[in-house]
């Protein structure tokens, strides 16, 4: 028998070699190396596990009705039902407020009812208007206007998609009217003015004067007012006719 050892079996040998080699480096075997000993602690090792929990609001959610994890002092107090009841107030139907609506109770008007109005008015007409007419009728364009508004706002708040189109045609006549009744109040003024102006150099007007004192014509007969009216009827009849 030989003793020398094939050359195959000594490639063999150093291939484990290596592999054992490969195998130290990558890590420590248990069989060949001791563990590694654990730092120094006072804390033992298994602590009481804590089981109140210091969120006395986890798990109580609104969405689903869940309460509290734990039971707490007021758990078997019953809660207080709600009573069924609708309270009735009593609204004034010639409150002013109404004013901003179509009618009393009415929150809107519908398209059809909203194009329904007239044309606005022209200066030429608003000329002959006295001072309350005017005074009345730009106070309801004021109240027109407002309600015009509040339907619009409405009409945005509840995304209806509808609607504006009649409100702004509407709200554009209603403004037209108040421009012509500044227009008409404007010439008023201005005439006003000239008036005053040619009054300034007149003789017989006195701005300062009282009431029925302004006007002190030049030319007055006085006593001409004194005879009486039935005097000068008599003496007519009286004469005789040729």
């Amino acid at each position: 028998m030989s003793i020398a050892a094939a050359p195959s079996a000594l490639r063999a040998s150093s291939g484990c070699a290596s592999r054992l080699g490969l195998s130290l480096q990558n890590g420590p075997s248990s069989g060949l190396f001791p563990r590694v000993a654990a730092s120094f602690s006072t804390t033992a090792a298994q602590c009481k596990r804590k089981t109140k929990d210091s969120n006395k609001r986890r798990g109580v959610s609104s969405l689903y009705g869940s309460g509290p994890r734990e039971p707490l002092s007021m758990s078997n107090v019953p809660l207080p039902k709600p009573v069924e009841f609708t309270p009735k107030i009593e609204v004034d139907e010639s409150h002013g407020l109404w004013g901003f609506f179509p009618a009393p109770g009415k929150l809107l008007m519908t398209p059809k009812e909203t194009e329904e109005h007239g044309r606005a008015w022209e200066v030429e007409e608003l000329r002959r208007k006295s001072w309350e007419d005017l005074h009345a009728l730009w106070w309801k364009c004021c109240k027109e206007r407002n309600m015009l508004a509040t339907a619009r706002a409405e009409l945005l708040r509840g995304k209806l998609g509808f609607g504006e189109r009649e409100i702004d045609s509407r709200d554009e006549e209603v403004t037209k009217t108040m421009r012509a009744i500044r227009h008409a109040l404007t010439e008023r003024f201005y005439t006003w003015q000239d008036a005053v102006e040619v009054a300034k150099s007149d003789p017989e007007i006195n701005l300062e004067g009282g009431e029925g004192q302004v006007y002190t014509p030049s030319a007055y007969e006085e006593g001409y007012d004194d005879v009486p009216v039935a005097e000068e009827a008599d003496k007519e009849l009286k004469e005789p006719t040729r």
